[in-house]
């Protein structure tokens, strides 16, 4: 058995499931654990209670001159997902064992087995006298069950730091590291249109009064994409890549792939083609729910009221405010006469990118290239992750990495992590310290 496993096994066990009310001790004994690693290496940690959710808060000072060296923050979160269905696991998933050549376990690859990458490497820096940077970290709780804790508390951070990391991404492929650069962000919108008093006879009325279910579908046309593109009021303020991006881009497994293995069927005839583009640097508008009517039972009505959810990701370089003012506006003038229509924002998020010139990715880039053997490709998250805004608000460049790969069933079962990989990601976050010393 490898030397890690039985220390990582130890904070997998702890089952902090942060969705799940009943397993609140469990999350603060998993940031206790956090704490304790990070004592351990000669830090000083503490779990600290942030209205109500706890955050591992601590640092690990460079070995020598502390007060001149740079200081890098490094995220991660001691949360994970809950492990239903159970009966699916082909293993205990709170029962941590290597098979074959993985790790299985809740939380192994989301993100405790990554988290622990990092922890390590800065100890075993700090044991050898040879840390060469402040490493603070800041680790939260709850990001499995969507809090901002984290960001509120980053917004409140006064300590700074030189360059940040966050290992919760993953590989392109076996041995083909990247680098997400961008995040996008959200608006999730909650719509309702209505159209008379109650619902009505169709025999009676069809043809003649306003169908709630056909207004909402006639004013949601204004904004649903056109072979991939938003109108252009919700395109506004978009940073288009670098070549040097294109260039990573071009290396990635192609489209058309990615799209089948999902069961997925393209868009339109160049969906394929503009995968990467439209994922990575374009905003989506997505219906995620429609309900109005008798959509199962067999009720010949004209429905009164008609709702829907649409959700849109925001391109780097978008601004949150000026697009939801934008998606507002161009439903409601799409709206037909005698409809009431009702936009409600149920929460946002911005997007977030990072200067692929930026020392603290060039850096890291060398970093990665030593310690295995091949430079990570630059690339962007097609998700939201509110923490790298943050940072980039505070004009600290983050290095978003990982080791997970696209069957690591993140959030299913039978979560894994090639074992060889975390013995190589510590030695990966090892270099990024050191070569961070030249920040």
């Amino acid at each position: 058995m490898p030397a890690w496993f039985d220390e990582l096994a130890e904070f997998l066990r702890i089952q902090s499931i942060s969705a799940d009310p009943a397993r609140a001790a469990d999350v603060k004994d998993a940031g206790e654990w956090v704490c304790g690693l990070i004592r351990g290496a000669g830090g000083e940690c503490e779990l600290v209670d942030w209205h109500g959710a706890p955050l591992a808060v601590g640092a690990v000072r460079a070995s020598r001159d502390p007060e001149r060296a740079p200081t890098v923050i490094c995220y991660g979160h001691f949360d994970v997902q809950p492990p239903d269905p159970l009966d699916l696991w082909e293993s205990a998933p709170f029962e941590p064992e290597i098979r074959g050549d993985y790790v299985y376990g809740r939380g192994v690859a989301d993100d405790k087995g990554q988290l622990y990458m990092l922890l390590c490497a800065a100890r075993e820096l700090a044991q050898a006298g040879e840390l060469p940077v402040n490493v603070r970290f800041a680790c939260d709780g709850e990001e499995e069950s969507g809090g901002h804790s984290i960001v509120d508390f980053l917004a409140a951070d006064e300590q700074g730091a030189d360059a940040a990391v966050i290992f919760d991404s993953g590989m392109v492929a076996r041995d083909r590291p990247a680098f997400d650069i961008a995040t996008r962000g959200i608006a999730y919108f909650h719509v309702t249109l209505c159209t008379g008093e109650r619902d009505l006879h169709s025999g009676l009325y069809g043809g003649a009064a306003l169908n709630a279910a056909h207004a909402l579908m006639r004013t949601l046309g204004a904004v649903v994409a056109v072979d991939g593109r938003l109108a252009e009021p919700l395109r506004q303020g978009i940073a288009p890549p670098s070549e040097e991006e294109l260039a990573s881009w071009r290396e990635l497994p192609a489209g058309a792939g990615e799209l089948s293995d999902q069961g997925a069927r393209p868009a339109d005839a160049r969906a394929a083609e503009e995968f990467y583009l439209r994922t990575f640097a374009e905003p989506a508008l997505d219906v995620n729910g429609l309900d109005s009517g008798s959509p199962h039972l067999q009720k010949t009505v004209l429905p009164v009221q008609a709702d829907a959810n649409v959700s849109i990701r925001l391109a780097p370089g978008q601004q949150v405010e000026p697009v939801v003012e934008a998606f507002g506006r161009l439903l409601r003038e799409a709206a037909p006469a005698g409809a009431e229509l009702d936009v409600q924002l149920l929460g946002s998020a911005p997007p977030a990118i990072v200067p692929p010139d930026a020392k603290a990715i060039q850096l890291g880039l060398d970093a990665f290239e030593r310690a295995l053997g091949v430079r990570p490709l630059l690339i962007r998250s097609g998700g939201s992750l509110p923490i790298v805004a943050a940072f980039a608000d505070k004009r600290i460049a983050t290095v978003i990495t990982g080791f997970t790969l696209p069957n690591s069933n993140l959030h299913s079962p039978n979560e894994r992590i090639l074992a060889e990989y975390v013995p190589r990601g510590i030695a990966a976050a090892r270099a990024l310290f050191e070569e961070f010393a030249a920040l």
